[in-house]
């Protein structure tokens, strides 16, 4: 009796062991600024994939497995994003990653999992070169669906020249990676205008004085302000121009949508306008649901998501990645990222619906009609323009070569 009871336990054992992979978890990276001026885009995304990874696992999870995020604070910081990496890749051994916010702690950091061979999704960062990065290798990792600088720039041009007939514009930046790239982007945009600016300034992270940079803004004649920053340095520029009683329209990156930037600014911030690929308003069913779960899972004040376009973006990644992973029927890196380039499935996401998103030589999930033009309006972001929101209902579609 004795013997059978242990060849008993002997084969329990052996059970547990040989199937491991049915009760193992699907680990994702999450990182991003969960603290510091970025994280009103970094918790936003965090949120939105958190939404969208409860909603899979409730409904059965992937390949019969629950999905597991891995959660990391690189709180804007190059070498804290580089060293994040690292575990996740080495310690973690998670299967893909979502979320970079910075295009500086992009580009330092998502060499890790290139070289790993690990998806990378891009959920907010914008600068155009990021998924370009690994461009000359054999494969690249690196994904992105939210609106690059190369998008957003000319819009932004185009609202300042063609839509508002401003003649004589300013650039004010800041500089960071993003910041400089985006202005370079600003300026290809305004040269294709035949337009040159009269004023080009730049600033640190954290600083808050910007009369010098307004003053010879002013003393140039701008007419507008063009931006590339994020919202508490925005704040000061705008403020700034209130305490010089010199009230000029912003025009800039999405990243005046905000909460850091609203709030601050308050009045100031009143009328600024910035491309969005997500407001916050329920115009079909599909983003009706996912704004009241979020509003009542994460309860922000004043039910307005501190930053709307991060947390679509964030959650429709995480329905991207579960579709690649079915259709790969791995958690294989490299079948993941083949399934990624050629999604047979439909995946109907709160930005828009990603059919085909992606292909070997194309990672970008957004094309410029995609996009719509926001604007601050009593603390939030509304349509600027009445007839894209009347067209809400109608999802914009990625354009196809």
């Amino acid at each position: 009796m004795k013997f059978k009871i242990q060849l008993s336990a002997i084969a329990v054992a052996a059970s547990l062991l040989s199937a491991p992979a049915f009760a193992q978890t699907i680990k994702i990276g999450v990182t991003g600024p969960f603290t510091g001026g970025s994280s009103s885009m970094g918790v936003s995304m965090r949120d939105g994939v958190r939404l969208a990874a409860k909603e899979i696992n409730n409904s059965g999870g992937v390949l019969g497995r629950q999905i597991e995020l891995i959660e990391r604070d690189d709180q804007a910081d190059n070498a804290r994003g580089i060293t994040i990496a690292q575990e996740l890749v080495n310690k973690e051994k998670i299967v893909a990653d979502v979320g970079f916010i910075n295009t500086g702690v992009a580009l330092a950091a998502q060499r890790i999992y290139q070289e790993a061979k690990i998806p990378v999704f891009n959920n907010v960062a914008t600068g155009t070169v990021v998924t370009r990065q690994f461009d000359k290798e054999p494969a690249n990792y690196v994904f992105r669906n939210a609106a690059r600088d190369e998008i957003q720039a000319p819009m932004i041009v185009q609202e300042a020249i063609e839509k508002r007939g401003f003649k004589k514009v300013a650039i004010l930046h800041d500089s960071t990676n993003y910041g400089e790239l985006g202005k370079t982007d600003l300026m290809k945009a305004l040269t294709a205008k035949g337009v040159t600016p009269v004023a080009i300034e730049k600033f640190n992270v954290k600083d808050t004085d910007m009369t010098s940079q307004l003053l010879k803004a002013k003393e140039a004649g701008a007419e507008v302000i063009l931006t590339y920053a994020i919202g508490p340095e925005l704040a000061q520029i705008a403020n700034g121009m209130a305490k010089l009683g010199w009230k000029k329209p912003l025009i800039g990156s999405w990243t005046l949508s905000m909460a850091n930037f609203i709030d601050t600014a308050g009045k100031n911030g009143e009328g600024a306008r910035m491309p969005q690929t997500f407001i916050q308003e329920a115009n079909t069913q599909k983003r009706k649901a996912f704004i009241e779960a979020y509003l009542k899972e994460f309860k922000p004040k004043n039910n307005r998501i501190d930053s709307p376009v991060s947390a679509a973006q964030g959650y429709d990644s995480v329905y991207l990645l579960a579709s690649a992973i079915r259709q790969a029927g791995s958690t294989d890196g490299e079948r993941i990222r083949e399934a990624l380039e050629n999604l047979n499935e439909k995946v109907a996401g709160i930005v828009t619906v990603y059919d085909k998103p992606f292909s070997k030589t194309d990672h970008e999930a957004i094309t410029d009609n995609i996009p719509v033009m926001g604007e601050v309006k009593n603390g939030k972001v509304v349509y600027a323009y009445q007839e894209d929101a009347d067209k809400g209902s109608d999802i914009r579609l990625k354009k196809k070569k």
